[in-house]
């Protein structure tokens, strides 16, 4: 993986938990002599998840940045439960949508969106408006519920993912966007970019017992997205991954984008109030060199929308 290293700008984790009323501060976009100012992180704040994700994707040279004409584009939110929005489990399907027509505009053949759901999946499609939206926007749902749809593979590297079945479709795809919902996780503690990629294997059960951090890091032995969409805007700070109530929901109006998913998930750690301590897989992933953690040497953006 290609990272730009920037070494002037502060942490992104420690910006974020700033006080919600205040944009953080400490990280500004620097210019360099010769080199790209593209960003390596955006985080944008307080607008609704359609107007973050239009002025993030902006900052990093539009989605036709990522997506050319005639190629096979294929989304993975989370959309694991048979829920709406409000319960903070599920990544916003109005979000889901506009990466869709975004897709279609810039040229994709075909745009499509899948999740391996813990829910029933037709449930869950449905009833947390992810289908509705998609199909709206132009783009088609794709069935994820059976092993006829997975590939097995293995990975000789890996300490504990040695073999996992993928879903085909995503394998096949020109471009893969990782689109899911920062929440917290009673196994894994955060559910963000990396875990969200459980929901891309078939087997998922068994990494609970065979070293449930190790395991999420490696799954990017098989699969790393071509784009990182966080949606921060409710942030389930507690009993998730399901939520029991809008109770535990904090609304944080935040998202943060970035090609790398280690210096995304690292970014989100700031907003949910973890450490890189708390969540062991960021650092696992970093360390196996499949993104940076240390966001003091990225070039990170901010947006403030109102």
């Amino acid at each position: 993986m290609n990272r730009r290293k920037f070494i002037k700008s502060a942490a992104f984790a420690a910006l974020v938990t700033a006080a919600a009323s205040k944009f953080p501060k400490a990280v500004l976009s620097q210019n360099t002599p010769g080199v790209s100012s593209l960003p390596d992180v955006v985080g944008v704040r307080n607008g609704t998840p359609v107007e973050m994700f239009r002025k993030g994707i902006d900052a990093l040279g539009c989605m036709q940045a990522f997506v050319k004409p005639g190629q096979k584009v294929i989304i993975k939110p989370n959309i694991s439960f048979d829920s709406g929005p409000e319960r903070g489990a599920n990544t916003n399907p109005d979000l889901v949508a506009e990466i869709v027509r975004q897709a279609k505009a810039a040229g994709a053949s075909n745009v499509s969106v899948f999740d391996h759901t813990l829910n029933e999946w037709r449930s869950s499609y449905k009833n947390s408006g992810t289908q509705d939206a998609v199909e709206r926007a132009g783009g088609t749902m794709l069935p994820a519920n059976d092993g006829k749809y997975y590939e097995y593979m293995r990975r000789p590297q890996a300490k504990k993912l040695k073999e996992s079945a993928l879903f085909k479709q995503m394998l096949e795809a020109d471009v893969f966007i990782n689109v899911p919902i920062l929440k917290n996780h009673g196994g894994a503690k955060m559910s963000c970019a990396i875990k969200n990629l459980m929901g891309v294997v078939w087997d998922r059960r068994s990494w609970h017992g065979n070293g449930l951090n190790q395991s999420i890091a490696e799954v990017l032995y098989y699969i790393k997205p071509s784009l990182n969409v966080i949606d921060a805007y409710r942030v389930l700070r507690a009993n998730g991954p399901r939520g029991v109530s809008v109770d535990d929901v904090d609304i944080k109006k935040y998202m943060i984008i970035s090609k790398d998913i280690v210096a995304a998930d690292s970014a989100a750690l700031g907003v949910i109030g973890y450490g890189l301590s708390d969540v062991p897989y960021v650092k696992i992933a970093g360390d196996l060199g499949f993104g940076e953690y240390d966001l003091s040497k990225l070039k990170i953006e901010r947006i403030s929308i109102n």
